[in-house]
């Protein structure tokens, strides 16, 4: 059975039909182009496929497409401000946050999501705000140092 959706993605209107029983990540990825959330483990165990929904971060592999009509959702894509660098992708960039890349959205989305709540996070904060998320590659010290910078830099 297929569902017509009318939602707001990254602030823009989107109209989509997915089967009643697709996942939000994959009429991301595969009906509307939007490959920057990944597929890590299908089961919301990694974050690697992390959205903001409604203003809360959750893991489009565990969200129906069809749920999306009438609401909000927010990915990697609609971070930065055309060319400009989000301070938060900036950040992860300057303190080598990240290294292969398939990870990096989600806990950008996830530092984003943490930094709307509290803008000055301490480290526990941080570390309890990106727990959802899994990284192979670069450990979680690096990451947490950028979303301190970015918090930093985001109050002024």
């Amino acid at each position: 059975m297929s569902v017509h959706v009318k939602t707001t993605i990254n602030g823009d209107q989107v109209e989509f039909v997915c089967g009643a029983d697709e996942p939000l990540l994959d009429v991301l990825r595969n009906r509307l182009g939007l490959t920057g959330a990944k597929e890590g483990c299908g089961t919301g165990d990694c974050g690697a496929c992390s959205v903001i929904l409604d203003g809360r971060l959750v893991c489009s592999c565990l969200v129906l497409g069809a749920e999306m009509d009438g609401r909000s959702v927010e990915t990697i894509e609609g971070m930065a401000d055309g060319a400009k660098l989000h301070p938060l992708q900036q950040q992860f960039i300057d303190n080598a946050a990240l290294q292969c890349g398939v990870c990096t959205p989600g806990f950008l989305m996830a530092a984003q999501a943490l930094l709307r709540k509290n803008p000055d996070p301490t480290e526990e904060d941080i570390r309890f705000g990106l727990a959802g998320n899994l990284c192979r590659c670069t450990g979680y010290d690096k990451i947490v140092r950028a979303v301190q910078a970015a918090a930093k830099e985001m109050r002024g």
